[in-house]
Order: C-alpha cells, then structure tokens, then sequence
C-alpha cells in the first residue's frame, strides 16, 4: 500500500469508526488549550532532605537559644571559605562562627553561603517558613505544591509544572524534572505539561540512542514523518482537531530529539561537564550530579529546549554528620547557584536579541524543613519544622529579606498580617507569590496561600 492509499485508508477507516468525535473528551480537550506565550525560563531547586539554615540563610551563632552550636571545636570548617572565627566563647572551648552581612543588604548570612554573597543585591530570602511537618516526603510535597499529602498522595500540581502548564505547552519538553518532586494533577491541567521525570541526565541521552540492527534512521525517519503527515491530514477534516494536531506535534518533537545532535549532546553528561568548565563539576565532593543539572538547565535554555528545568541538589538529612557535612554540602550548593547566575549573565536568550538569559530566568531554591536547633545524641541534629526559601528573579526585589523566626528556638514567628490574621509566613505564600509575578491567579494552582507584594518588584 503506498504512503497515499495508506493516508486515504486510515481517514476512511477512523472516521467510520467514530473516532473523529472522540476528540472532544476530556483528554483531548486539555491538549486543546492555547498556551501564554512566554519568553521566560523558570528554574525550580529543592535542597533535599532538609538544610540547616542556622550556617548560611538564617544564622544562629550565639549561645543563646542553641545546645553546642556550629563552632571552631565541632564542626569541620577548614573547607569552608567564609568561617570567620567569632570573639564570644562557648561551652565546648571554641569559638563561634561570625555573620557574614553583604553591604546594603539586610541579610545575615552563615559561612556556609558560599560564593552567592557576590549576589547579594539580586537576592529575595524567606526565613521561617512555618513548615508544620518533620516528615521528608510531606516536607518535600508541601514545599513544592503547597499542601500536605493526602493518604501518602500529593493532591496539587508542582509548582514547575504549574508554570509549564502556563507557559510551556508548545516547548519541546516542557519540564524536564531530575529527582524533584513533580506532579500533575487537577482537570484544568494541559496533559502537554506533564513532566519528564528522570533520575539523572545521562538517563535522557541513553534513551535517545538508537541502534541501527533492523532498521536504519534513515528508515525511521521516513516512518516518522509518514505518521506526522498523516495526522496533520487527518486533523484538517476533523470537527476538533486538537488531538491530532497534538499527535503530529509529538511525532515531529520526537524526530527533532532523534535527529538532532545538539540536542542530543545537550544531555549528556560528559559533554555538559566540557562545556561548562567553570561548575569544576569533578572537583566537588557533594554536589556533582547537581552541578551536571545546573550546566544541563543552562544549555536547555540557550537552545529553548525546555521552559523549565526541575532538580534536586542531595543529601542535606545529616544526622550524626550534621556538623562534619553539612556546611560543605550547603557551599558547594550555593557556589554552583552562583556560577549558574553568573553564566545566565553571560548566555544570550535565544529569542529575545540584545537581552542575556538572566533578563529573563527565574530560579526558586526550596527544602523539606530545616534542622533542630539543639543537637541529638549523636551531636547531630534532626527534622525541625521551620524553613527558608531562596528566590533570584528580576520579577522580585532584590536585597529583599522577609519573615522571622523567634531569637531563642528557630521557629516561625509572625511575618505580618495576612487575610487570616497575624501569622508566619507558609510555602503556599511563596508559591503563590511566584506564580503571581507573571500574572497568573494562584488560585487557579492554589488552593491555599497568600501573595506576598513586599517580594514582587
């Protein structure tokens, strides 16, 4: 049957057997949906398992309100750049750490902030973020959707799939999502947005491969677009041709991905690594996957692969390790934050001439909760339900610092007056705020949460 007879056979044939009106279901009827049209890029990060904030966004380094604090006697500090030795003296015979205060800036920083105080002007930090869990996975769905899990289920979208819905449903990948927490739910949901989950680059880059055995890319090149013709045909005589429109889309993204190698080379992780020398991915000790997710968001962006790019940086739960790991982990997190906004300085957007990617990308640092202020028995410290979120944007004030946690137990404390009366302020306030700054109505994604304009520029 020739590839004509063939096209001619199967519009016959669906339209016969009703498969025509079926693209008005529900599904269909999502992929219908006109997208926003944006030229922004959205980086969502969630530093996994709970960090101490007590060493970087919200320091506590007096012996008031905390059991054996970080200092010169129990925490490993020699690769920590910025410790700076305090004069008060503390129990254990040492000295604690001294704040770190960037110069026309409100923040008190901890030295585990690492090179992102050179940043300090474009920074918008939330401190105690009334998590009301100690439980990872709760703590990780809360902060990234807004509401506690339900039955061990998250019943909200992401907050990076909420932004694709919004502005990336004609990308090639909406969401690339590497570990992060990301979900899809709701009816007003576009399927299009749905994320791609992987657990590391290089898993996309091996699933991209072919081998050429049976067939050749020659062959399934012709295959491909044998399939996208016939759909795109189909869709012209259809009374709703969305879904198939949505189909020869697919199949033309797919032949994209398969054909072309710089996109190809964009997710592997040797060739990211040489292409972005400056992350040092190989000398980090901590943070190396999360360095390669840093130098693929920046490539995906340059090549308007994807609209948002989802990761997590690793092991924060620190226990018994909490003083010999933690501040190392936590600066080597926020270097590769740093080199990452420095190179988005660099980078041109791809569609916008004359403006750089960080005109226009805009980045939200999440975790699950963050460390007790009293130690455990293993000179560690535990799950603590208060937190700190980090947001570098242009739609948000820079050297803008809100929220509090009381002086003596790092806990929330009143951040102001919201709808409900005085209280601390809550991940759904930070999602909602976000998504405000590009005009979206939270509560179309939000079912809780207030929009915070202190934080918007």
């Amino acid at each position: 049957m020739t590839t004509s007879s063939r096209r001619s056979f199967l519009k016959a044939f669906l339209a016969g057997a009703g498969f025509l009106p079926l693209a008005g279901a529900p599904l269909f009827r999502a992929v219908a949906a006109e997208p926003a049209k944006s030229d922004e890029f959205f980086l969502l990060i969630h530093a996994l398992g709970g960090w101490d904030v007590t060493l970087s966004l919200d320091p506590r380094w007096e012996e008031t309100g905390l059991i054996d604090p970080a200092s010169t006697v129990n925490t490993t500090f020699a690769a920590i750049r910025k410790w700076q030795s305090g004069t008060v003296k503390l129990s254990d015979g040492g000295v604690s750490f001294q704040a770190i205060r960037p110069g026309g800036t409100p923040f008190t920083f901890g030295p585990a902030i690492g090179n992102l105080t050179d940043h300090a002007s474009r920074l918008c930090v939330v401190n105690g973020l009334a998590t009301n869990t100690v439980s990872h996975p709760d703590g990780q769905t809360f902060a990234v959707t807004g509401r506690h899990l339900n039955g061990g289920r998250p019943n909200q979208s992401s907050i990076d799939v909420c932004c694709a819905n919004e502005f990336g449903t004609e990308q090639l990948l909406p969401v690339v999502s590497v570990q992060y927490p990301s979900y899809l739910l709701g009816t007003q949901m576009d399927s299009r947005a749905r994320p791609l989950r992987i657990a590391t680059i290089g898993t996309m880059a091996q699933s991209l491969s072919r081998a050429t055995l049976y067939d050749t890319q020659a062959e399934r090149n012709t295959v491909n677009a044998v399939l996208t013709e016939e759909a795109s045909d189909l869709a012209a005589i259809s009374n709703d041709p969305s879904a198939l429109q949505g189909f020869a889309s697919q199949y033309g993204a797919l032949q994209n991905l398969l054909t072309n190698s710089s996109l190809q080379s964009t997710f592997s992780e040797s060739a990211l690594i040489a292409a972005h020398p400056e992350l040092n991915v190989t000398a980090l000790r901590f943070q190396r996957s999360a360095a390669v997710n840093a130098a693929f968001a920046m490539e995906a962006f340059r090549n308007n692969l994807a609209r948002c790019v989802s990761f997590v940086f690793n092991s924060f739960d620190t226990h018994s390790t909490n003083y010999t790991n933690q501040a190392g982990i936590q600066q080597e997190m926020f270097d590769t934050l740093a080199t990452l906004v420095g190179q988005l300085d660099k980078i041109p957007h791809p569609t916008r001439a004359g403006r750089k990617l960080s005109d226009h990308t805009h980045i939200l640092v999440t975790s699950d909760f963050c460390r007790t202020p009293q130690i455990n028995l293993q000179r560690g410290r535990d799950h603590y339900p208060n937190g700190s979120a980090l947001i570098l944007s242009p739609k948000f004030k820079g050297k803008t610092l809100y929220g509090k946690t009381d002086p003596l137990q790092l806990l929330p404390a009143n951040a102001g007056t919201f709808l409900d009366g005085p209280r601390p302020v809550a991940p759904p306030d930070v999602l909602a705020t976000f998504v405000s700054a590009f005009g979206v109505d939270p509560q179309k994604y939000f079912r809780e949460g207030e929009i915070i304009k202190e934080l918007l520029a």
